[in-house]
């Protein structure tokens, strides 16, 4: 509702309560105007629109594809969408992503963890509360500051400028947008992820991402030892997500299905088959182990399962899982998502091992033949060796043209020596291009970075402390830090404005008038930086 509407609304109620006198239409207008949203479920149901429509605008131009990092603690998520709409002007087509990764790492009560579902789930509905309680205080802070804009012009009697500043307010963008958010593989059986999705999506989450991993030996889709789940748990998990979103009224609400099928080469179990050809038939078809003539063949407690007409003795492993034939990843993924895709799931994720449009696209492709506005979500991993990969995707299509690389060492190409070169500049360039390029070729509507804040935390306090502890002392504070701070216009540099100083200053000013004492007076240090 428009500001100056607000104002005359909740004026004609003030007049029907007279003992409310006290209170000043435009202070309750403006603080209604700063808390647009006020559950989270308001959140999620806004924010899935957005998503569906960035999802159909991108089916017609993939140019429109849309990114996010991934954010621990909600003063980072909020610091990377103010950023945004600094540099931007707009936060269109950026969302957020919550990593399992770094709730693991940095958000458990058992401390750092690795990534195998060990932290606390409740530990990543609190994570998405947080995040949007940040965003939302990022709204009130801008508008905050547009509102005390607009009553330094109508205290000078500017009418021209205070309509223009009352227009900012009433189109005024949020800082709320999308989050992804991650469920690892369901944290139990599907009734538990079902809980979990509730709480995540009472917290303001339009989107979660689940995997086929088995829960209880769940581990990062960068590190080996994954197993995988026949296709009918997995599909249980997503309509259990689904049912979630529906009883919550989300109905809009979007489910990415992640695959581990390409590094994943065990299973728990075998899935269950009622006849050839089946779902399950097709998941046990991919299993390693060894046609049998007879029954002499079988040794004790062998399990042996008809396969292609035959029997088969899958091959089991000393802790009782069941391997998959080498080479059947691909396969393994295209099964997975065309059947994610036609059984609820709105979006794909493919963990690979490496960036490589080609990787992607082959697979990609095959589904497309059969869901063809297939779409993937895609981890631009830290895990990966960007540049290596990309200076080795160079070399390696250089020497399929035949062109000489012989001044090139291909297993050391993340030499520094390289970085000058015509193949190290080629690469950085690829580099860059990547999301572009695997939008337009690759079907991937959703590019994230899993946990870059987590390098970038590490990075800036590795450098702080060399030089703060080091010769520099409070120079490299002031050099590093709060003179690029001025100079790039990043609002952290009025500290106690950024945490609600002026906000709460301006709240007294409405609860108790001239007898409010504030915090931003002529000795507040903060006005030393205009």
């Amino acid at each position: 509702m428009p500001y100056a509407k607000d104002v005359d609304q909740i004026a004609s109620l003030l007049k029907q309560h007279p003992t409310w006198n006290a209170i000043n239409p435009k202070h309750a207008a403006r603080m209604r105007a700063q808390n647009k949203f006020k559950t989270g479920l308001d959140i999620a149901k806004y924010t899935a629109k957005i998503m569906r429509e960035d999802m159909a605008n991108y089916d017609k131009d993939t140019s429109q594809y849309t990114q996010s990092l991934g954010c621990w603690h909600g003063f980072i998520g909020q610091q990377k969408l103010l950023s945004i709409k600094k540099h931007f002007g707009t936060t269109k087509r950026r969302y957020l992503y919550l990593s399992g990764w770094m709730v693991a790492a940095l958000r458990s009560e058992f401390g750092p963890l690795p990534d195998q579902s060990m932290h606390e789930k409740t530990a990543v509905s609190s994570l998405i509360e947080e995040l949007y309680t940040f965003l939302r205080q990022a709204d009130a802070w801008e508008l905050n500051h547009l509102f005390r804009a607009l009553e330094d012009a109508e205290n000078a009697g500017d009418t021209a400028k205070a309509k223009e500043i009352e227009q900012q307010i009433d189109n005024h963008e949020t800082h709320i947008v999308p989050i992804i958010a991650d469920i690892d593989a369901g944290f139990g059986n599907a009734e538990a992820t079902y809980l979990l999705a509730k709480k995540m999506i009472e917290a303001g989450a339009c989107c979660i991402q689940i995997e086929n991993q088995v829960s209880d030996e769940k581990q990062c889709g960068h590190q080996d030892g994954k197993v995988t789940v026949p296709h009918a748990d997995f599909l249980s998990k997503i309509n259990a997500v689904r049912l979630a979103f529906l009883e919550l009224g989300v109905d809009d609400g979007v489910i990415v299905a992640r695959t581990d099928s390409l590094g994943a080469g065990l299973t728990q179990k075998l899935a269950v088959t009622d006849e050839p050809g089946d779902l399950g038939d097709q998941y046990n078809s991919f299993l390693d182990g060894d046609y049998i003539e007879d029954a002499s063949e079988i040794n004790n407690g062998d399990v042996v399962i008809k396969s292609n007409g035959k029997l088969m003795k899958p091959k089991r492993l000393p802790s009782g899982l069941f391997q998959f034939r080498p080479g059947t990843g691909e396969d393994r993924v295209v099964l997975d998502c065309i059947t994610s895709l036609q059984n609820g799931a709105d979006l794909l994720w493919i963990e690979t091992e490496k960036p490589h449009v080609g990787q992607i696209a082959s697979m990609v492709n095959r589904i497309k033949e059969v869901v063809p506005d297939a779409k993937l979500v895609y981890n631009n991993s830290p895990s990966f060796n960007w540049t290596l990969n990309f200076r080795q995707q160079v070399f390696d299509a250089w020497k399929e043209e035949g062109k000489d690389v012989s001044a090139y060492d291909r297993a050391k190409l993340m030499s520094e020596e390289y970085d000058n070169t015509e193949l190290g500049q080629l690469a950085d360039e690829w580099c860059r291009n990547f999301q572009r390029d695997g939008s337009r070729e690759a079907g991937i509507f959703h590019h994230l970075i899993t946990l870059p804040t987590y390098h970038t935390a590490a990075l800036s306090t590795d450098n702080l402390a060399k030089g703060y502890f080091g010769d520099e002392g409070m120079l490299a504070y002031v050099a590093g830090v709060q003179r690029k701070e001025i100079r790039q216009g990043i609002a952290t540099v009025k500290h106690q404005d950024m945490a609600g100083s002026n906000i709460g200053d301006d709240h007294k000013e409405f609860f108790a008038g001239d007898a409010a004492l504030k915090a931003g007076g002529k000795d507040n240090t903060m006005n030393q930086f205009g």
